[in-house]
């Protein structure tokens, strides 16, 4: 079972950026962000794979960007132009294909306010 180290996240103003950095104990395929506000579901950020496919949620698209270092089995979330809407618990997740269960890490929260 891969085990995942997130960092990076806090408090931050309307219009200001922050880093996520996860790290898996093991290469992995894919590897991206998930995000869960109180009362809402989780869901997709953004992904990225191995060969450097990269999807992004509508919402976020334009202004996050996700990035990963193969060797260092790292990855990258940078968000920019940050809302009040974007704050929520954020989970790393990975999985070694399209089909395999995902592995998550520990979670860590975004605050977007003023």
């Amino acid at each position: 079972q891969v085990q995942l180290v997130e960092s990076g996240g806090g408090l931050v103003q309307p219009g200001e950026s922050l880093t996520l950095s996860c790290t898996a104990s093991r290469s992995i395929y894919i590897m991206g962000w998930y995000r869960q506000a109180p009362g809402q579901q989780r869901g997709l950020v953004a992904r990225i794979t191995s060969d450097g496919t990269t999807n992004y949620a509508d919402s976020v698209n334009g202004r996050f960007t996700i990035s990963r270092d193969n060797a260092a089995n790292t990855v990258w979330l940078q968000m920019n132009s940050l809302k009040p809407e974007d704050t929520a618990v954020y989970y790393c997740y990975a999985r070694y294909s399209e089909t395999s269960l995902a592995a998550w890490g520990q979670g860590t929260q975004v605050t977007v306010s003023s």
